[in-house]
């Protein structure tokens, strides 16, 4: 697992303690672990009978990596809250994740009435320069699998819609919307920041600019 404060990857030791009242025994027991890393608590309620996670109390919102300054605040915006209602409601954050994902391939030219629609149109890129590379085809195709989304169309006017999906998908839908970030707004700044620092210093010695 990930450690929720520090993103370190971390082998999970958990010590479990029963939620009781006075003399009722409720159906709640409370994990608690520490990141080894940065030595910070990790709290879980969990099902006592099932043995599964029902909630993390604390932190009550896990830490993920900041935000490029190059995402647009529209998407930056729906990504925070995405992060935000993670561990309270997978459907919303997945919901989220996905008006983000709409967003960010149609401002780049994937028009369509629904994501999977838009995610076809992306994997049949003709264009060389604007092709996702082998490891983001496979994950932005791989989206379609979680939350059914060829199967329930998501249309511009229904980007909010709720649909069934796991946490760990809804955190998956999140993965891929970072690796949106870096290949759509991340490096192509950096392409043009390294571009204008050459054609300053061809400039200087009298040349013309790259193409």
């Amino acid at each position: 697992m990930q450690c929720t404060h520090c993103q370190t990857s971390v082998h999970e030791s958990w010590s479990a303690n029963s939620v009781n009242r006075g003399q009722i025994r409720t159906k709640f027991n409370v994990k608690v672990m520490q990141c080894p890393s940065c030595k910070k608590e990790i709290v879980k309620l969990v099902d006592r009978n099932s043995n599964r996670d029902l909630h993390l109390i604390y932190p009550r919102f896990p830490t993920r990596n900041a935000i490029p300054t190059e995402v647009p605040e529209e998407v930056s915006k729906d990504y925070k809250e995405a992060c935000a209602v993670l561990t309270v409601s997978a459907k919303a954050s997945a919901a989220l994740s996905r008006r983000c994902l709409q967003k960010i391939l149609s401002d780049h030219g994937y028009k369509a009435k629904n994501l999977s629609k838009q995610v076809d149109k992306v994997l049949n890129e003709s264009d060389a320069s604007k092709a996702l590379s082998p490891a983001l085809v496979m994950t932005i195709d791989a989206i379609r699998n979680f939350g059914n989304f060829s199967a329930h169309p998501i249309t511009d006017i229904t980007t909010q819609q709720i649909i069934p999906v796991e946490p760990h998908e809804a955190e998956f839908c999140l993965e891929v919307v970072e690796e949106m970030f870096d290949h759509y707004y991340v490096r192509p700044a950096l392409a043009a920041k390294r571009k204008a620092a050459l054609n300053a210093k061809l400039a200087t010695g009298g040349k013309p600019p790259s193409k």
